[in-house]
């Protein structure tokens, strides 16, 4: 520590500013069904997140965006093959101190919960996936702005977002009154209170695509009011938090490019006509 900041009344002992931002833990899901992956066999790679686009593996251009943004301050990557997924990276990245592997287990939920707030991922937790091939710096800018303390967030497109820029774009939709949303791979998981979403995670992941599914749970009354559309998805998602006794959000990004990942042969196609555009 310098001197004057040493001696500055305005800083605390350490010299961290009181109102510091606390940096985010992001765990990217690089895991592998065990009987493998359609994507990886059709592009003749071991492993689906070391499908190269672009000049690059899925999995490095998530980490790198990850890398750039000013709120991340740990990468854990976690998945099965930690040495196999560790051939898809440059030296600079496999050099770094920021990033490190772990070993999943069976589920991607239970995964999560036994490193979220660990030394490993500490608190704030960042979840997002290794074929979010799409990622940026500024789609991440707009979630970490669209945070505002949630126990949980998630991160999603609408409708009519995607339909302006990829008209042809096959996503899944939540319809809810005033909108229907696609997922953007991205989870925010705040301290220990979200413990209890990602435990419920764990008994709907198999059905993380089926949007009315994953609200049975939640009652009937609310499986209604979706299923009729007479509720909006942020109070939706603000009731089934009401269950858990945890504040949840959606954050709704005006980037179309979010809500698209690499799960089938279009998706790529799609995936690798942005990139070429984007990187010429």
């Amino acid at each position: 520590m310098s001197v004057l900041a040493a001696n500055d009344p305005a800083l605390p002992v350490g010299g961290a500013p009181t109102d510091a931002k606390p940096l985010w833990t992001a765990i990217i899901l690089a895991g592998q069904r065990p009987e493998g992956d359609p994507m990886a066999v059709h592009c003749d790679v071991p492993h689906k997140a070391l499908i190269e686009i672009a000049g690059q593996s899925m999995l490095e251009r998530v980490t790198r965006a990850l890398m750039a943004s000013s709120d991340v301050g740990k990468i854990v990557i976690m998945t099965q093959s930690p040495e196999t997924l560790k051939t898809g990276f440059a030296a600079d990245l496999l050099e770094s101190d920021k990033i490190s592997f772990i070993v999943s287990n069976d589920g991607i939920a239970a995964s999560i919960h036994e490193v979220a707030g660990s030394a490993v991922a500490p608190w704030p937790v960042l979840v997002t996936t290794a074929d979010n091939a799409l990622l940026t710096t500024a789609i991440l800018d707009g979630f970490f702005l669209g945070y505002t303390g949630q126990d949980v967030a998630v991160g999603v497109v609408e409708r009519k977002t995607m339909l302006a820029a990829y008209p042809d774009a096959k996503r899944t939709w939540l319809k809810f009154r005033g909108g229907a949303y696609s997922g953007a791979n991205l989870f925010a998981l705040h301290n220990a209170a979200a413990k209890p979403a990602l435990a419920l995670w764990a008994t709907v992941e198999q059905d993380r695509k089926k949007g009315w599914k994953l609200l049975f749970p939640f009652g009937p009354w609310l499986l209604l009011r979706a299923i009729t559309r007479t509720i909006s998805f942020k109070n939706a998602m603000g009731a089934a938090g009401q269950r858990l006794l945890l504040r949840a959000e959606p954050i709704i990004l005006p980037f179309a490019e979010a809500a698209i990942d690499v799960d089938k042969q279009s998706d790529l196609e799609l995936v690798t006509s942005i990139l070429e555009k984007r990187y010429g």
